[in-house]
């Protein structure tokens, strides 16, 4: 097996194959040729004369991850599905319990899929925060979305009474970002 041009010189010449002995300077020509065009392997026939050569490891083991069969879920018996549907509804609200504000605000949500930035630079002033007050045009936040920083507008006007996600966070398209006291 001849794996450079430099391994050729320390080859020999085996007559008893046939009369006719070796052109080294055709070998070195094909182990050349076969670099150039990135040949692995060449056998070649010419009467009694054979020549194989192959270049890199004498095998190659491509290694693959083997395929994993879908998971499969057992049936769920219908008194564990009733009892969890039963937990999973929440209690009615009670004289303890304090009703959620009627208003909660607007939300002001991601249009895209990407990185959220509360400011245009780290250590900067947020873009917008809790008490500011913003317009249709004020720019709240920014999103990277493929290397691309897309400047998100309020859309509304109003004061932010919430900031629901932070600095650095990967959202969601529609992804809830701030949530706005209209007026």
């Amino acid at each position: 097996m001849v794996t450079s041009p430099k391994d050729i010189s320390a080859m020999s010449v085996d007559p008893s194959s046939s009369g006719v002995p070796f052109d080294l300077e055709k070998f070195r020509e094909l182990v050349a040729l076969m670099e150039t065009h990135g040949l692995t392997q060449v056998d070649l026939k010419n009467g009694e004369q054979r020549w194989r050569l192959r270049r890199g490891p004498a095998e190659v083991v491509q290694m693959m991850p083997a395929a994993y069969p879908p998971p499969s879920y057992a049936a769920v018996p219908p008194s564990y599905a009733a009892a969890s549907q039963a937990a999973a509804t929440p209690p009615a609200p009670t004289a303890a319990t304090p009703a959620i504000a009627a208003d909660p605000g607007v939300t002001i949500k991601s249009p895209t899929v990407g990185t959220f930035y509360s400011a245009n630079a780290p250590g900067e002033e947020p873009f917008a925060s809790v008490g500011t007050k913003v317009t249709k045009d004020t720019v709240v936040c920014i999103i990277e979305a493929m290397k691309v920083m897309n400047q998100i507008p309020a859309e509304i006007e109003g004061t932010v009474t919430e900031v629901l996600v932070k600095n650095g966070d990967a959202v969601e398209f529609n992804q809830p970002l701030f949530r706005v006291k209209v007026g």
